[in-house]
């Protein structure tokens, strides 16, 4: 009976042993499955942020100089805050260019480590109508009572916000500018398309594409940026160098023509219809004011004047879809239309011969590069004078490699 019992307390203490290890293995038997599954949400959050990373990484490696296309040494102050301006809001290619300066900013926030309320702060605004001007000047003044470190804007008119320049030097506010900018003194850089070098190119290509020669229509997208006259003067300039046996070039200026058309149509000397005008001025009540007149209108307007043109050049992404449009509605089809940018419009009549080939640009490295030159300024650091964004040129045949992708918005 006795030795039952010890052997009894012996089983009970192996039972008792045998349980604490089993209750001790129960933990290490999840750790790992917890570990594993921690490892894979850090693989995929890695995987994520290297995707998004490839996504536009070449357009910040298109920058020039380098030291533009990262945040490395931009110390900001806690709390900073840049205001960044361009001509519009809402449209492909300045919502492109507020992608990357909203990422220029969560760059320097990673670098430096701020978060929350201490987070460096970059906002992007612009027209609601695209090339406003007075509605940018009211942007800017707005902008400046604010007291931002620093400035970035796409210049709407090269001569329209002196004022506002003078201002912001006042207040030790700096100011960069980017895509077009001004002959304002006091800018401390330029971040763009190199305009001249892609002018040149179009008009090489342009010409390669008419074969012969003979007219040349060129749109221009107004009369008032800097990028529209650089694009405008050094592609007839080309032209008119490099093959003198072409006719000069016809330029037409979308904010001039809709006053020349109403003008023609109330003297007398052009009709919508196609009907022989009267050569009579018109009377009061028959005259036309300067907003009856549509984007469809001046276009005709301009084609009808050049019916044997043998090809056409546009300065920025709207005038070209224009121009385009315009050929195929009077059955000019076949005309090589060369020009700027790559919306979506753009893109598909790309694809279907309606375009011969365009200068892509790359405005999600402009917004990059202008928020990194302004902090640059803000610092009191040295900037470039001039930062060249880079360009493509794309056509039909090219459009599906894989540089090309990567550049595309």
């Amino acid at each position: 009976m006795k030795m039952r019992r010890k052997f009894i307390a012996l089983m009970l203490c192996v039972a008792s042993v045998l349980g604490a290890c089993s209750l001790g293995n129960t933990e290490p038997e999840k750790e790992p499955k917890q570990k594993a599954e921690s490892v894979k949400q850090t693989e995929d959050t890695k995987t994520k942020t290297e995707k998004k990373q490839k996504e536009y990484q070449a357009k910040l490696d298109a920058i020039s100089p380098s030291a533009y296309s990262n945040a490395d040494g931009i110390a900001l102050e806690e709390g900073a805050y840049i205001s960044v301006i361009g001509k519009a809001d809402g449209k492909a290619f300045w919502n492109e260019a507020k992608k990357g300066a909203e990422q220029a900013a969560d760059d320097i926030n990673k670098t430096l480590g701020y978060k929350g309320a201490d987070k460096v702060k970059v906002t992007y605004n612009g027209p609601s109508e695209a090339e406003n001007v007075d509605e940018q000047v009211n942007i800017l003044d707005e902008e400046l009572a604010r007291y931002p470190v620093a400035v970035a804007i796409a210049i709407a008119d090269a001569k329209a916000c002196e004022v506002q320049f003078d201002l912001a030097a006042e207040n030790s506010i700096p100011v960069v500018a980017f895509d077009s900018g001004s002959d304002y003194k006091g800018l401390m850089a330029m971040v763009s398309t190199d305009n001249e070098k892609s002018a040149k190119e179009a008009a090489q290509h342009l010409s390669e594409y008419m074969g012969e020669g003979g007219e040349i229509v060129l749109l221009s997208h107004d009369s008032k940026s800097k990028t529209a006259m650089v694009r405008e003067q050094v592609f007839a300039e080309t032209i008119k160098n490099k093959y003198p046996d072409m006719p000069d070039v016809n330029i037409y200026r979308l904010d001039e023509m809709k006053k020349v058309i109403s003008d023609e149509v109330n003297k007398g000397n052009y009709r919508f219809d196609g009907e022989k005008p009267s050569g009579t001025e018109l009377s009061e009540e028959e005259r036309i004011k300067e907003e009856d007149i549509t984007q469809e209108n001046i276009i005709d307007y301009i084609l009808k004047k050049h019916p044997n043109v043998k090809g056409c050049y546009a300065t920025n992404g709207d005038a070209v879809i224009s121009i385009a449009g315009g050929l195929e509605r009077l059955g000019m089809e076949g005309v090589p239309v060369v020009g700027y940018d790559a919306n979506e419009e753009e893109l598909k009549a790309l694809k279907e011969g309606k375009i011969a080939g365009l200068i892509v640009q790359n405005p999600f490295g402009m917004g990059y590069a202008s928020v990194i030159a302004a902090a640059r300024a803000a610092l009191s650091m040295a900037n470039e004078a001039n930062i060249d964004t880079g360009y493509l040129w794309v056509t039909k045949d090219n459009l599906e490699s894989e540089e090309i992708q990567k550049m595309l918005y």
